[in-house]
């Protein structure tokens, strides 16, 4: 029986991948001011706001937006509402960058089995023609057969892990 191969043969034009790789530069560049690398270190400091945190900014950002005369004249409002609007924007375009990313995986995962499967034929090929001595088989098995691990479970080769 012979497994499934081409589980996903359509593929980008140049053109298409160009026009992705552009994208994904001009959204770098748009993107470059706001942009920081942080340390582990600083990572550790300053955390990630929980789901119970983001409702409490949220309702403090209601209660200005509703009835600013119950907000504390010590926090700039101004700066307040701008970082509230840019952490929603950013959350927009990381969910779907996350699901962009997710979607890549999936293409080249079914990319990745679809070379393996052909790799594995060929290479049932080579060992049958290096077994009838056709020139240049041989060695093409000995460079090969360096990727089948013999032990008593499996003699394939192991896949990459992800």
């Amino acid at each position: 029986m012979m497994g499934l191969t081409n589980l996903n043969s359509t593929h980008l034009s140049s053109a298409k991948i160009t026009a992705a790789q552009d994208a994904i530069a001009a959204l770098e560049t748009a993107l470059a001011e706001i942009t920081v690398n942080l340390s582990p270190e600083d990572r550790r400091r300053y955390g990630s706001i929980n789901e119970q945190n983001k409702l409490f900014v949220n309702k403090v950002y209601d209660y200005n937006q509703s009835q600013s005369n119950l907000s504390s004249p010590e926090v700039d409002w101004d700066e307040f509402n701008k970082d509230h609007s840019s952490r929603n924007n950013m959350e927009g375009m990381i969910s779907r960058l996350e699901s962009l990313i997710t979607r890549l995986n999936n293409a080249k995962t079914l990319y990745d089995y679809d070379n393996y499967q052909s790799a594995l034929v060929d290479y049932s090929y080579t060992t049958y023609k290096a077994g009838t001595a056709s020139s240049g088989f041989e060695d093409k098995y000995k460079d090969l057969k360096q990727f089948f691990v013999k032990n008593s479970v499996s003699t394939a080769p192991t896949e990459e892990k992800k």
